[in-house]
């Protein structure tokens, strides 16, 4: 494996593209009393039409890779969670926009966990019998989500601001479309995504690299399969689908979400110096310490639920500020005006390095997570890029790029509300 220093970060890593594709990461922490292993496969709730090699394109239904996740702790001998558990270890699994990831954390038996979490999500199994009684579970699961007032505000931003990039479907899906989904299109999505080429295997812990590798070389399938290419529908354009969505359910505080359609930027070191600049930007227009959420604090419009910050996913790009208020547009309106008076006036030297040092000490507390460490490297991976790298990425951002930022995004055109109303207002 490749080892390399980062003197900054007081770290090393070790890394390597085995000969079946996968992308292994280790985090060496010696000393330390557990470790964390996270097995990932670039495949998430956006990638519903799809195809291999050039072949036939292949339509899914929304919540799919959900739905995968759900079925993969199956095994031919009862439920790789008990057998997790049993060793002492603590499971989980979790699917996003873009990736889906088992995980578990333990201080004995980790080689043993390991082995278990290679074989089980390499090597699905599950029957009509199983995959129908998943679909009342999951169907449940989107009943109580769909209740809940902040899920729906921002489920309803996502569909006010895209058109037609799959963000705007919730990640589980909805009940009707998971009636569609058959332990063939599971098989189907499971082949074409969950082959080592198309994953990444993260370990944080006091473990020794080549002996990592060794287990995932032994364990995993000796072949790759062939690219996967993704349509995520039609050119989304630069303007908000809607202005505003509104809705109404049990709350007694009006819940919002004001959204910012921002371009969607490629792979590499651009979209991690996209999310960095994004959230710094996000931080001096309505960030704790900034000058709107003083104000908008002092005269009660805003309360302690009040934050947001800069999300990317391939093809997708948005800002979202938001929280309980009696007056949402008047949040709206004031993020707007704030943001043309940092363009125009410019940002306070002073307040910009108190945000910059703010920023980069956050990124450092997270690398003490062996949790954020493993899914921070893994979404680089894929993108291409050396998560490790980002004090150089975040060096090469200054104030006339957070300027800029604010001047492109921050407007009308690429602006959509979303308001959850208190019933019978």
């Amino acid at each position: 494996m490749k080892e390399k220093s980062y003197p900054r970060l007081g770290e090393k890593v070790f890394s390597s593209v085995l000969s079946n594709g996968l992308r292994l990461i280790v985090v060496p922490k010696e000393g330390f009393a557990h470790s964390y292993a996270l097995f990932a496969s670039d495949f998430g709730s956006n990638d519903m039409r799809f195809r291999v090699d050039g072949g036939e394109w292949l339509d899914t239904p929304a919540g799919i890779a959900h739905y995968l996740e759900h079925k993969m702790f199956d095994t031919k001998d009862g439920s790789a969670l008990k057998e997790l558990s049993i060793l002492g270890a603590e499971p989980n699994a979790f699917t996003g926009n873009t990736m889906t990831a088992y995980y578990f954390d333990s201080t004995n038996n980790f080689e043993k966990g390991l082995r278990i979490l290679l074989s089980f999500v390499s090597v699905p199994y599950f029957t009509a019998e199983s995959v129908e009684k998943e679909r009342g579970i999951i169907g449940q699961e989107i009943r109580m989500i769909e209740d809940n007032p902040d899920w729906q505000v921002y489920s309803n931003l996502l569909r006010g601001l895209y058109r037609s990039h799959p963000a705007r479907i919730p990640v589980a899906g909805t009940v009707g479309s998971i009636a569609a989904i058959t332990p063939e299109l599971l098989y189907s999505c499971h082949s074409a995504f969950y082959n080592p080429s198309n994953m990444a295997l993260c370990i944080v812990g006091d473990v020794k690299p080549d002996e990592m590798a060794a287990i995932a070389e032994e364990m995993l399938p000796k072949d790759g399969e062939a690219p996967i290419e993704r349509d995520y529908g039609a050119d989304d354009g630069d303007r908000a689908a809607s202005p505003s969505i509104e809705t109404a359910m049990e709350v007694s505080t009006p819940i919002f979400l004001c959204g910012y359609k921002c371009p969607a930027v490629g792979g590499g070191e651009q979209a991690l110096r996209s999310e960095l600049l994004g959230n710094m930007a996000s931080d001096i227009l309505f960030g704790e310490s900034s000058r709107l959420y003083a104000a908008l604090y002092a005269d009660g419009t805003i309360n302690a639920t009040f934050g947001g910050g800069y999300e990317s996913m391939p093809g997708a790009a948005f800002v979202c500020a938001g929280g309980e208020s009696r007056s949402p547009r008047k949040v709206h309106l004031a993020i707007a005006e704030e943001a043309e008076r940092l363009v125009l006036e410019g940002i306070d030297e002073e307040f910009y390095q108190q945000i910059r040092r703010a920023t980069f000490g956050q990124m450092l507390r997270q690398l003490n997570s062996f949790e954020n460490i493993a899914v921070a490297t893994a979404q680089a991976a894929f993108r291409g890029a050396d998560y490790y790298r980002f004090p150089e990425i975040f060096d090469s951002i200054n104030k006339k790029d957070v300027v800029d930022f604010l001047r492109a995004n921050i407007v009308p055109d690429r602006a959509c509300i979303s308001i959850v109303n208190p019933k019978g207002e």
